[in-house]
């Protein structure tokens, strides 16, 4: 299938492994530049040599941090500094039942899978050179990309 956005720089957070990888794959698949952002710099070098070898025309970037962070915001845009897709993916809440969850583990949920999705889109959706075109995603967050056509 071509998507049409082969040429493309995307960051993908969380990337290493699961949901993550399956998206830097199939971006790179369309021939999409990826930077991956993962916490576990052994796991995130594994992949992306993966990447690369499935994928020699394609660019890949490999940020090891936590995208929590202002600072590991910071290495990822620094890495990729006009991202034209954002895929916004972070790992989910702690296992078990939701009802032992202390306020900490709920506002550290909320940080990674809402107001670190949040920074991210605020920091490249006017970067990008297709701002007509929708391309940041969040998936499994309530935090989505407005409409980028309507420009304020």
């Amino acid at each position: 299938m071509d998507l049409g956005i082969k040429g493309r720089r995307a960051i993908v957070c969380a990337s290493s492994k699961g949901l993550g990888r399956a998206c830097a794959m199939a971006l790179a698949n369309e021939g999409v530049h990826v930077t991956l952002t993962a916490r576990g710099a052994d796991v995130l070098k594994k992949t992306a040599d993966e990447i690369r070898k499935a994928h020699p025309g394609v660019t890949v970037t490999e940020v090891a941090g936590d995208i929590t962070t202002p600072a590991g915001r910071e290495a990822a845009l620094k890495a990729c500094p006009d991202p034209d897709i954002l895929i916004n993916n972070a790992g989910g809440p702690p296992p078990g039942d939701f009802r032992n969850w202390t306020r900490d583990d709920w506002i550290k949920a909320i940080d990674a899978n809402m107001l670190t999705p949040i920074e991210l889109i605020k920091a490249t959706v006017r970067r990008s050179k297709y701002w007509g075109s929708p391309t940041a995603r969040v998936p499994g967050s309530p935090a989505s990309l407005p409409d980028c056509r309507a420009r304020p």
